[in-house]
């Protein structure tokens, strides 16, 4: 086992709606042979897996602590939306005894990480002009849920601002598409953006076209995406088509909220598992889609970054801010 420096490392966690990323860091950069993925299934809280990792690190002593939930955090307490754990600073210190201790949203760590990350993990999707270091920028990330935040450059620093973005209004252009909110609202009684545009609600959007076909079947997202990669079931390109363009509309509409003229950034394991599908299936048409706007969006830029770990190196990012 390594043996880790004393008091000088930072512990930084990703905690997502099915798994947990945790990895020590030096400064901004991450350790690579510290990263360690845990199933959140397994384990009754982050706490525990906190201590697990730790134990695992040889008990390693660290100086900070960042950790980026996947769900709403205000006063200082972290709550998971699609899992029932919650964090807060008391206990965030007690579980790694680290004397600086932070908790963001995990979209709030994806932006802060934004100038930390290698260039061969942004894979450009839709083209626009280059913009000023102080301009906007606006991170979008699709896996278990979905959500947004933009990101500022201030005189004080970056800000990057939380939100819940995931839990909006579906946008309707069509018919189809009213059908498709009525179908997806059964879920939890309001047809919202996340019942669409995440893993499970590509599931929904599969389940919805053969309820329109008559012909209903379930099919899981992994095994939709595999579908779509082979060509071995027409439905699975149609639902992925459909999802694309709804992401693009809803990318369009935040980026009308925020105005990021420094780039629009894609993230998230859903987002990445569309990456190569998102320019052949719309994307960018439905993202300009906006009417006499439609040439004031050619502004903004569409990135998706392709780096697991962004958000560990965000928190990282974080701490060093903090002991600024």
């Amino acid at each position: 086992m390594t043996t880790r420096p004393t008091n000088r490392l930072s512990l930084v966690a990703d905690i997502g709606g099915t798994n947990t990323r945790v990895a020590l860091a030096e400064g901004v950069r991450l350790l690579p042979d510290s990263i360690r993925r845990y199933s959140n299934a397994k384990y009754p809280g982050l706490e525990t897996v906190l201590r697990t990792y730790i134990a695992e690190e040889g008990g390693v002593d660290c100086a900070g602590a960042c950790v980026a939930v996947a769900g709403p955090v205000r006063d200082g307490v972290g709550i998971m939306t699609n899992l029932d754990w919650a964090m807060d600073k008391a206990t965030l210190a007690r579980a790694t005894g680290a004397e600086t201790v932070a908790i963001l949203n995990d979209l709030q760590a994806q932006g802060h990480a934004l100038g930390h990350l290698d260039d061969s993990v942004l894979r450009p999707i839709v083209t626009g002009p280059d913009a000023g270091p102080s301009a906007a920028k606006l991170v979008i990330g699709v896996g278990t849920g979905f959500n947004a935040a933009p990101v500022f450059e201030t005189a004080a620093g970056r800000l990057v601002t939380p939100a819940e973005c995931g839990h909006a209004n579906l946008p309707i252009r069509t018919e189809a598409e009213l059908r498709l909110c009525k179908f997806v609202e059964t879920a939890h009684g309001f047809p919202a953006v996340e019942d669409v545009l995440s893993g499970r609600g590509l599931e929904r959007v599969y389940a919805f076209l053969g309820a329109e076909a008559n012909d209903p079947t379930e099919v899981a997202a992994a095994d939709i995406m595999t579908a779509l990669t082979n060509g071995t079931d027409p439905r699975a390109t149609q639902a992925a088509q459909l999802f694309v363009r709804i992401l693009g509309t809803v990318a369009g509409n935040l980026s009308l909220n925020f105005l990021p003229f420094g780039g629009v950034f894609l993230v998230g394991g859903v987002t990445r598992a569309f990456a190569p599908h998102l320019q052949t299936f719309g994307f960018a048409e439905a993202f300009r889609d906006k009417g006499r706007f439609a040439g004031f969006m050619q502004n903004f830029p569409v990135t998706v970054i392709e780096d697991d770990y962004a958000a560990l190196t965000g928190c990282a990012t974080h701490l060093v801010a903090l002991s600024a």
